[in-house]
């Protein structure tokens, strides 16, 4: 299997493309704005170029880039690959239509998964003849850089479907995590919603600023979350592991937990708050350039952690 079709060329599509590019899958590309094919290898090159210095953008960033070649015609991009990731607007009745689409025009044996944030595979896949080799491969942006996907396949998902997608992602160099059934928006953003909730509500209620919540998380929690998880941090945080760290502060953490989040955290207080915090630096220049300075981060740790892993094993 290494023949990638990508369908949706956008900030994640192309970050996809580099992944199973570099990886040396042979990468076909498909959007329905043909601006956005006419930039891909200017983008394309871009993300190299930040990345290269770190060693991630494979042995050979040329042939890593030759590997990625834009498709004008959607038939065309499907014909003969092994999968498909999907990576359009997160709107249902576009999803159901583009998925449609693209199990009419695939081959049967092909994969088609899409990197949706929230949307189950049931909801845009349920009743398609070919529901059967639908799935979620949901990545963290940008997945060229942040390894994990999260799989969620549907109930009507043929396990043999999963388990190749998972074996797939595993040689593009990526940490599946294959869920045990569906929920909305699936691990990470779950996650990452209650942590965003009770950053915002301690923001809006004037408990500490935007910097300071953010140094928090950095200079904090984030330090020890960049290499091990939640559950090996409490393992390594009492003398008996995790059952005693869950014995001693377990109904500590139980009471800090029960205080109210939700929709209230996200209010206009809030993004207001916010907002104000990042007012010079939210035009879309200076995103971008931002999000360049964190892909060189990203990289940089990438590296720092592969590193250290080889040590390890040594």
């Amino acid at each position: 299997m290494n023949h990638i079709a990508i369908v949706g060329a956008g900030l994640i599509g192309r970050s996809w493309a580099f992944v199973f590019a570099r990886a040396g899958f042979e990468v076909g590309v498909w959007d329905k704005d043909a601006g956005v094919l006419d930039r891909l290898a200017a983008d394309v090159a871009t993300m190299i170029e930040r990345v290269a210095p770190f060693g991630q953008a494979g042995d050979d960033p040329a042939a890593t880039a030759a590997r990625i070649q834009p498709v004008r015609n959607l038939g065309e991009v499907l014909a003969g690959v092994d999968m498909v990731q999907e990576s359009g607007p997160e709107v249902l009745d576009i999803k159901r239509r583009l998925f449609a689409e693209l199990d009419r025009l695939s081959g049967p044996n092909t994969i088609l998964a899409s990197s949706s944030s929230a949307l189950k595979a049931s909801s845009f896949a349920e009743g398609l003849p070919g529901a059967a080799r639908c799935l979620v491969g949901h990545p963290v942006n940008p997945p060229h850089l942040v390894p994990v996907v999260e799989i969620s396949p549907a109930p009507f998902t043929d396990p043999a479907v999963t388990e190749c997608a998972r074996d797939i992602y595993a040689r593009a160099g990526q940490v599946p995590v294959v869920l045990k059934k569906e929920i909305d928006g699936f691990i990470l953003n779950r996650l990452q919603a209650v942590l965003l909730a009770e950053s915002l509500r301690l923001i809006a209620e004037g408990y500490v600023d935007v910097q300071g919540l953010d140094d928090t998380m950095r200079h904090g929690l984030g330090r020890r979350w960049a290499f091990m998880g939640p559950m090996e941090t409490i393992n390594l945080n009492a003398p008996g592991g995790a059952a005693d760290y869950l014995d001693r502060y377990g109904a500590m953490m139980a009471g800090l937990a029960g205080v109210e989040v939700g929709d209230a955290a996200f209010s206009a207080e809030a993004a207001a708050k916010v907002g104000a915090a990042f007012r010079d630096v939210s035009t879309p220049d200076a995103v971008r350039a931002r999000q360049e300075w964190r892909d060189e981060e990203l990289a940089a740790l990438a590296a720092h952690l592969a590193q250290r892993e080889t040590r390890s094993h040594n």
